[in-house]
């Protein structure tokens, strides 16, 4: 298996079927049946919507590269609530991946870990710890 895995998740496979649906009618309705046009676009902005919502539930994956051990299909990335650096999908989301920038690890055991400690933590040092690494951040 190459270093790549791209496209190879719940998400992708799921978006790629919808979205192949909805391609079928839309040509259905160019070829003469008008209410496939319709049908096909909506079928069509439905798989967008469907991928991007399973992504961010976390059956979707983190742009390039992933070690070996989360690759298959079945694996759940469990960082996806924090978002992913660099990802549309999830700066649409409001999920800019902070954790991600301070040079936190994006492996799901430490997505897990950071999510556990955050909530064993007071909500005022969970604000101010959540508001520090938006404030270093000079692009946002």
């Amino acid at each position: 298996m190459s270093g790549h895995d791209d496209g190879h998740t719940i998400a992708g496979w799921t978006g790629t079927a919808v979205a192949t649906a909805g391609a079928s009618v839309l040509a259905v309705g160019v070829i003469g049946w008008t209410p496939g046009l319709w049908l096909g676009g909506a079928v069509t902005v439905a798989a967008l919507l469907v991928t991007w919502g399973l992504h961010l539930a976390g059956w979707g994956k983190a742009p390039g590269p992933r070690p070996a051990a989360v690759q298959p299909m079945r694996v759940r990335d469990r960082s996806a609530r924090g978002g992913h650096p660099g990802c549309l999908g999830c700066r649409l989301a409001g999920r800019d991946g902070a954790a991600a920038r301070t040079g936190a690890p994006r492996t799901p055991a430490a997505a897990l870990a950071a999510v556990t400690a955050t909530t064993s933590t007071t909500a005022g040092a969970t604000a101010t710890a959540a508001a520090a690494p938006a404030a270093a951040d000079p692009v946002s």
